[in-house]
């Protein structure tokens, strides 16, 4: 199986033994740590529950090597510390004794966090809606203060286009379904691009769905994650929230929307990007899983990932999006 990239970090995590872990953190921040070293849940990176000597939770966060260059990880902090400098809810990383945000192990750069708890919702009120377009908003409004020096930019013939370009140059679409893969993926692209034109493109959260937003009592929503930090739409730091199809989510959107232009203008235009936006992540997915099988040729994220009914089942919704997107009427809504 041919990898679909180089992969320096397969076996650089081998090394971090809870030892090494502890005196990494203690030397970073300078602090004295228990022996508690719980590994938490993550696709990518290595990430672990540490605790301070007085039992204040910790987490510290290696980074997989190959995935985000340095300055990537850099806008990712400086986002963090501008949105926590202007009080927006968000969990931005530690300084160290350095004065920076980031630390080194060998080949791999890592961050501590404070630890921070909370649960997530999957479906809100309709004060929720309004909370969260005020949370999404403030984001934005810092967010569109100026653009990151290396990260991604959301649009059909940028980062969708490279990762298509990524899944045809492997050897994981059966020869006999390439090309209608590459035929597909490229009438997709053709017919969103021109969306995208007149589109103002910021900073924004990336993946912002459910599991990114944490509620704590008393202290109400976090936006959490910010790995996939891009520039892009704003629409697509609340399209995924939608209980449905656009259709179907006018009360939600109005109420969210209401909240957002407190504190940024939102283009209502750019609602006709949610369904683009939707088949742009249909293609995002199919090549995160395969990243995922190229790291060791084992992973698979979707459970037949790789098979021939697997691409099948893959084309098959992105033709129905396609079908969507050209019969969907370009409306904006009863808009507050």
């Amino acid at each position: 199986m041919k990898d679909l990239a180089a992969n320096p970090g397969k076996h650089a995590f081998h090394g971090l033994t809870p030892d090494t872990i502890i005196t990494l953190a203690e030397k970073a921040l300078g602090v004295r740590c228990t022996n508690l070293c719980r590994p938490l849940n993550s696709y990518i990176n290595r990430v672990y529950e540490l605790e301070y000597e007085d039992r204040t939770g910790l987490v510290i966060k290696f980074y997989r090597p190959g995935r985000w260059a340095k300055n990537a990880l850099l806008d990712e902090h400086t986002f963090l510390l501008e949105l926590q400098a202007m009080e927006i809810p968000v969990i931005a990383p530690l300084k160290m004794a350095d004065g920076g945000t980031l630390g080194q192990f060998g080949k791999i750069l890592f961050a501590c966090f404070p630890k921070c708890g909370g649960r997530s919702y999957d479906e809100y009120s309709e004060d929720q809606w309004l909370e969260l377009g005020r949370l999404i908003g403030r984001v934005h409004a810092v967010g569109a203060t100026h653009l990151p020096q290396d990260r991604i930019t959301m649009a059909p013939g940028s980062s969708t286009q490279a990762q298509v370009d990524t899944l045809l140059a492997s050897n994981l679409i059966p020869a006999e379904m390439r090309q209608k893969f590459a035929e597909l993926t490229s009438s997709l692209i053709k017919e969103i691009s021109p969306l995208f034109e007149s589109t103002r493109m910021i900073r924004i959260h990336g993946d912002c769905h459910f599991s990114n937003l944490i509620y704590r009592p008393d202290q109400s929503f976090y936006i959490i994650d910010f790995d996939d930090m891009a520039v892009g739409p704003p629409v697509q730091d609340f399209w995924m929230l939608l209980p449905g199809l656009v259709e179907d989510s006018w009360r939600e959107i109005n109420l969210f929307l209401e909240g957002y232009e407190t504190f940024m203008d939102f283009d209502q235009r750019s609602l006709a990007l949610i369904e683009p936006l939707r088949a742009m992540r249909y293609i995002h997915y199919i090549a995160w899983c395969a990243h995922q099988f190229s790291e060791d040729g084992e992973s698979r994220v979707a459970p037949n990932f790789g098979t021939r009914e697997y691409w099948q089942q893959e084309m098959g919704d992105l033709d129905d999006q396609l079908e969507r997107i050209r019969n969907t009427p370009q409306q904006t809504g009863n808009m507050i």
